[in-house]
């Protein structure tokens, strides 16, 4: 089949190189290959509508594939790829949905053991949990009105019922073992060479300074900012924290 492009769904992504008028405010980005970003549906609130996958593409802008969905209505979306989706194959979204791979509904719907993806935080607002190559949440119980999911980290987080999730998990999961290979394809990307902080004087880093190869100097590994780098580093009073059931390793 026919590679189709709809160009409604596809817009230069315009570079801004890590800078905000003129001055580097995020360190390590620059120059990038031209891009276009594809708009994806999140929300999958095409309820109660057939659509039939007409298209497998590479998305340059995340870790996982993408395919195209051609509706019966007319209507053409972008959603993310999950694992088994092929070309030719139907799904749709709703509450009486039937359980298979790319079908979208609450997860009340969704029975416990399913494997879910692109999962929302808030109901409505769209998927933000589960977007990355490879990844699937499972869905360990029901009760007082949340699902209880167990995270690709390990960690178990109450989800409101009403949230929706796809079910199935996402494809393209070998894109951890890529090896860039070499410093000009990171350019391509837009990241530029880094450079490690015991390299640099004390006045750039916690971490430099000192005479030769002297090693960090400090109890812990910190950033640029003089903030904890490893180990526990969220905030305690962070409001999504009475969420969690259990913590991720």
């Amino acid at each position: 089949m026919e590679t189709v492009t709809i160009k409604s769904l596809r817009n230069i992504l315009q570079k801004h190189a890590g800078r905000s008028r003129g001055r580097v405010t995020v360190r390590g980005q620059g120059g990038r290959h031209k891009r276009y970003f594809r708009e994806i549906d999140f929300k999958r609130d095409k309820f109660n509508v057939v659509g039939e996958v007409v298209g497998m593409e590479y998305d340059p802008n995340r870790s996982v594939d993408i395919a195209l969905i051609k509706y019966s209505d007319g209507d053409w979306r972008y959603i993310l790829a999950p694992k088994n989706l092929k070309m030719g194959d139907k799904i749709s979204s709703g509450e009486k949905v039937e359980i298979k791979t790319g079908n979208a509904m609450k997860l009340a719907s969704i029975p416990v053991g399913t494997f879910v993806h692109n999962v929302e935080f808030i109901p409505g607002k769209g998927g933000q949990l589960g977007r990355s190559a490879g990844v699937g949440m499972q869905l360990l119980a029901k009760e007082a009105g949340f699902a209880h999911l167990k995270l690709a980290s390990g960690e178990v987080r109450m989800i409101s019922l009403k949230s929706m999730a796809t079910v199935g998990m996402l494809g393209n999961e070998g894109h951890s073992s890529i090896v860039i290979g070499k410093a000009g394809r990171s350019r391509h990307f837009g990241w530029r060479p880094k450079v490690r902080g015991v390299a640099m004087d004390p006045d750039s880093h916690p971490h430099g300074g000192g005479e030769g190869r002297s090693g960090i100097g400090r109890k812990k590994p910190m950033t640029i900012y003089g903030k904890p780098a490893v180990g526990k580093t969220r905030k305690k009073t962070k409001w999504t924290n009475k969420y969690i059931v259990k913590r991720r390793k």
